[in-house]
């Protein structure tokens, strides 16, 4: 019986020892204590014991509330990230968490010299504010007559001082260094959002960083593939140039086929900057594919304003959308010769690879023809460039190696003689059109080389082999004139790439001349006459606003196309003469 009573008090006391520890638990985990010390200590502005906390910014949409309501924002040094940041009056409510050294500080602060402005503008952590005053305290051995206050009054003085004058520095920056910049237009050319476009330069302070990315972003990609906030673009205005910066994308980035990202795979950290060019193409996942534009800041402006717009617009049965194989260019000067400048567009079939080679050659083959001072004298004394035309598209076409692939190809090169008289000459092969408005006269810069058009069935009934009666197609294509197509053009003499070439037109800059070059995907549902017409809409609905009025008519003429049902892809470039149009954006030598 003693037994039985003594195992029972044992096991009451193991139940009371385990409820106990229970309770011990539950007291840890709860912390209740926590409550007792925030009420003696409301405010948390600064804290010593707040280890390497990241920056925190108010809710935008909650001015007034307590700074524990703030929510974390992701600037990782990045001043002038959006325009909120920098242009919001709030700036002092911008709070630092971060752990004090604990050497003994002084309040007069140097200037802050090592602000690098590269993809952003980078703030400096406290932290490294406060290494660079301790170490300006060891300089100064210590001096005696530091207070032992000094670094309470740091805590509640130096972090919002810091963050409003880097942030004072940044927008001086971005007044001052912006006018050196550059013009940067990027074009989708793969990818589910191929034939996207977005440009932007330095001066917009507003939109930079130009963001690329899923969701909220300035390139909107609809690409699964793409992280919601892929990468970001930015102007280094101390080295004068556009850098790329992975945000910690899933899938990557590549630039030229190089992968920019950080190398911890998966990390989600911010890869380093990496210069953009001209020319170069990135790479976001493994589908969507970026063409970078870069041209540089001209000191003399030039003469006319310059709008591109362009979308793959139609659907095939089934509801998936065309691929875009269309590819606008422009450079204006050319390399190294000042006096002139492409314009063209390139219609691909088969796939866009022919018109992307098309693209580049066309304009590299005139200013190397144009880089002879002779032929350039040449063309400005008799206001004549046919043979530079001619001679680009035949030496562009013996260059290019798609043989299953081709391109209708319109260029139009516009020149100015020593007096600032204008002038421009089309060349063209396939269904692309170009033309010109000078006095009131709409004049046809191109001609038409579809198997059905008038013209084109004269030249092929004259190579001694007949078109039958209703024949419309030549192995399957619309066209009789192309670049590219090698293979076709071996099976079918009478497929060529000679150009038609126009007359050069005087352009009277004050008469209020434009060119309009387009895919025929404009042309199918829009006339000459009505195109006119609806230029001359849009510029009086644009007239009084402000940006690139040129890019506003193209983009209106593409929402007329869209509108009318066009079933191809469509692009459009406006040229405006008229001098108070004047954009000052020249392509990069």
């Amino acid at each position: 019986m003693a037994m039985i009573l003594q195992g029972s008090i044992v096991g009451v006391l193991l139940l009371l020892l385990m409820l106990l520890l229970i309770l011990l638990l539950i007291l840890l985990a709860c912390k209740p204590w926590r409550f007792f010390s925030s009420l003696s200590s409301p405010s948390r502005a600064l804290k010593v014991g707040d280890l390497e906390r990241p920056l925190v910014l108010d809710d935008a949409n909650a001015q007034g509330q307590s700074n524990e309501s703030t929510r974390s924002s992701d600037l990782e040094g990045a001043c002038g990230q959006n325009e909120g940041l920098l242009h919001s009056p709030r700036m002092h409510d911008l709070v630092y968490k971060q752990r004090l050294p604990s050497a003994s500080l002084q309040l007069n602060e140097e200037p802050i010299e090592d602000l690098s402005v590269g993809q952003t503008l980078r703030f400096l952590s406290l932290t490294e504010r406060l290494a660079e005053v301790k170490t300006h305290v060891r300089q100064e051995d210590q001096k005696p007559n530091l207070k032992s206050d000094l670094k309470n009054d740091l805590l509640q003085d130096l972090a919002p001082k810091a963050i409003a004058d880097q942030s004072n520095f940044c927008l001086s920056l971005m007044g001052k260094r912006a006018l050196l910049g550059s013009c940067l237009s990027l074009e989708v050319i793969s990818g589910p959002s191929c034939g996207l476009r977005c440009s932007v330069q330095p001066t917009s302070a507003s939109r930079l960083p130009l963001t690329l990315g899923r969701v909220s972003s300035d390139l909107l990609l609809k690409d699964s593939e793409v992280s919601g906030k892929h990468a970001m673009i930015n102007w280094n205005a101390d080295k004068n140039k556009w850098e790329l910066v992975d945000m910690g994308s899933l899938n990557g980035t590549f630039l030229n086929s190089q992968l920019i990202s950080h190398p911890d795979s998966g990390s989600r950290h911010r890869g380093d900057p990496v210069e953009l060019s001209s020319g170069d193409i990135i790479t976001l996942g493994t589908t969507s594919n970026v063409h970078v534009h870069v041209t540089s800041k001209s000191e003399s402006q030039t003469p006319f304003g310059i709008g591109i717009a362009s979308d793959p617009m139609a659907f095939r049965r089934g509801g998936k959308k065309l691929a875009m194989e269309d590819v606008c260019y422009y450079q204006w000067p050319l390399p190294g010769i000042p006096q002139f400048g492409v314009f063209g567009i390139c219609d691909g079939h088969g796939g866009v690879a022919a018109a992307k080679s098309a693209s580049k050659m066309l304009p590299e083959k005139v200013a190397s023809i144009l880089s002879d001072s002779l032929i350039r004298e040449r063309v400005l004394s008799q206001c004549d460039a046919s043979d530079v035309l001619r001679v680009a598209f035949y030496q562009t076409e013996a260059n290019m190696n798609n043989y299953y692939e081709g391109c209708a190809a319109t260029v139009l090169l516009v020149w100015a003689d020593s007096n600032e008289n204008l002038f421009a000459q089309c060349a063209n092969v396939g269904d692309s059109a170009c033309f010109m408005n000078v006095d009131g006269k709409q004049i046809k810069m191109t001609e038409d080389h579809r198997v059905s058009s008038y013209s084109e069935r004269l030249r092929l009934n004259e190579t001694g082999v007949p078109l039958r009666d209703g024949e419309t197609r030549l192995y399957g294509l619309n066209l009789a004139r192309m670049l590219g197509d090698k293979f076709l053009k071996q099976q079918e003499p009478r497929f060529s790439s000679e150009p038609y070439i126009s007359e050069a037109i005087h352009i009277n800059q004050e008469s209020g001349a434009f060119a309009l070059l387009a895919s025929d995907g404009f042309w199918d549902v829009i006339s000459l006459k009505k195109a006119a017409q609806l230029v001359t809409q849009a510029k009086e609905r644009y007239f009084k606003e402000e940006g690139n009025i040129s890019e506003k008519v193209a983009n209106f003429l593409l929402s007329e196309a869209k509108t009318l049902r066009t079933k191809d892809n469509t692009s459009i470039l406006f040229l405006e003469f008229d001098r108070k149009f004047r954009i000052s954006c020249k392509v990069d030598s």
